[in-house]
């Protein structure tokens, strides 16, 4: 079977959970839909569960840019044995912690050398989408949307900024050919209808439902059978 979550935010607890409740296995894929990172206490664990599977596919949410953008310099300072930074890197990590990154940036710092260097490899390996065909079907897996949509736009030429940080209108339906679905997290579900459960629209299905937030459940989607799971 082939899954999808989105914005883990860090829930390592719920994300093992729901590896469980899915009974994922080898046979299994399961595609993230970004937003790994921040927030939730153990960013890093999911990561590096995440790289131990060969059947997991990750995608980049704007979270995990900022992640990729600030880790390599906050390593650099790490091997070199400082502990305090520049003035410069510790205003860039004072507005990250701000937007959540606590969480991140002390579970990398708890890192070894080797450890911290494969976070960072794997940060690099995101996608920025993700085409999958099942049947009938064609899913197109992405962070937040298609920012700037136009049916004869190419998805590699939608920019990072258009497909990670986009609040698309729930409403808008993608592309002509009705085998086509669009799935996406970063906009929390409670904001569109006021529920944390998976909200479908036509063919468009939004999975982030508020897993780091308190009254927040992490979402699972079968794309086969469209069954949800919820934790």
């Amino acid at each position: 079977m082939n899954y999808v979550m989105s914005d883990i935010h860090g829930e390592y607890k719920k994300y093992l959970k729901m590896l469980e409740e899915i009974d994922f296995c080898d046979e299994d894929t399961l595609f993230v839909l970004g937003d790994v990172v921040d927030r939730g206490a153990k960013p890093m664990k999911v990561l590096q569960d995440m790289m131990s599977r060969a059947n997991v596919y990750p995608l980049m949410g704007n979270h995990d840019l900022v992640a990729l953008s600030v880790l390599p310099k906050i390593n650099a300072e790490l091997s070199k044995g400082n502990e305090i930074f520049s003035n410069e890197l510790s205003e860039i990590i004072k507005v990250w912690y701000e937007d959540g990154g606590l969480s991140t940036i002390a579970g990398f710092c708890d890192l070894d050398d080797d450890e911290r260097a494969d976070i960072i490899d794997y940060l690099g390996e995101f996608s920025l989408y993700e085409v999958v065909d099942i049947e009938d079907k064609t899913f197109v897996m992405v962070h937040a949307g298609l920012g700037n949509y136009r049916p004869d736009k190419k998805l590699r030429e939608y920019t990072q900024d258009e497909l990670l940080f986009t609040r698309p209108e729930p409403s808008r339906q993608y592309f002509d050919d009705e085998s086509v679905y669009v799935v996406m997290g970063h906009t929390p579900t409670v904001f569109i209808n006021g529920k944390t459960e998976i909200y479908k629209n036509g063919r468009n299905f939004f999975i982030d439902c508020g897993a780091c937030s308190p009254k927040g459940k992490l979402a699972c989607l079968c794309l086969e059978t469209f069954e949800e799971f919820y934790v």
